[in-house]
């Protein structure tokens, strides 16, 4: 599994480097490459880069943290402990379709399942795509396109089916 930073040690190293792409492969079928712009006729967009989400799950924490959800999902979510949420397995900008013109790749009332891609998260200028890593139906998405998320944020909720 890669770690957050040995990502952007690794994209740093790429940057400062002649090398123009850069593809890892680790043992459990996960890829990591990392491609720089500009760097041939060919390179005309960043590499979208597929990485299992629980790669960047959060550790539990030992003391409830102060949410930064308003309280009326607070409410929602724990109303509902049925409903599991899909996170944000990293920090950059929530992109709820592959470019501003295609359609999103799902809707609230949309099936689910663990290899669904959900949406796009751009960290460091790489466009990740988050896939679902559950089954069943998404009831809320809990962010805007475009907008800013954090480490561990929920961005969907979703009910078994």
């Amino acid at each position: 599994m890669f770690e957050i930073n040995e990502i952007k040690e690794l994209i740093r190293a790429v940057d400062e480097s002649s090398v123009g792409e850069l593809e890892i492969r680790g043992e459990t079928k996960e890829k990591l490459t990392i491609k720089k712009e500009g760097t041939g006729a060919a390179a005309v967009a960043p590499e979208v880069v597929q990485v299992p989400q629980q790669a960047y799950a959060p550790a539990p924490p030992s003391a409830p943290a102060p949410s930064s959800e308003p309280a009326e999902q607070q409410t929602q979510t724990k109303k509902d402990d049925s409903l599991e949420k899909i996170v944000s397995p990293m920090v950059g900008t929530f992109y709820r379709s592959p470019s501003p013109e295609a359609d999103v790749y799902v809707k609230e009332g949309d099936k689910v399942n663990e290899d669904t891609v959900v949406c796009i998260i751009e960290a460091m200028k790489l466009m990740n795509e988050l896939e679902a890593e559950v089954s069943g139906e998404i009831v809320e998405i809990l962010v805007d396109n475009g907008e800013l998320v954090e480490y561990g944020q929920p961005l969907f909720l979703v009910k078994h089916t």
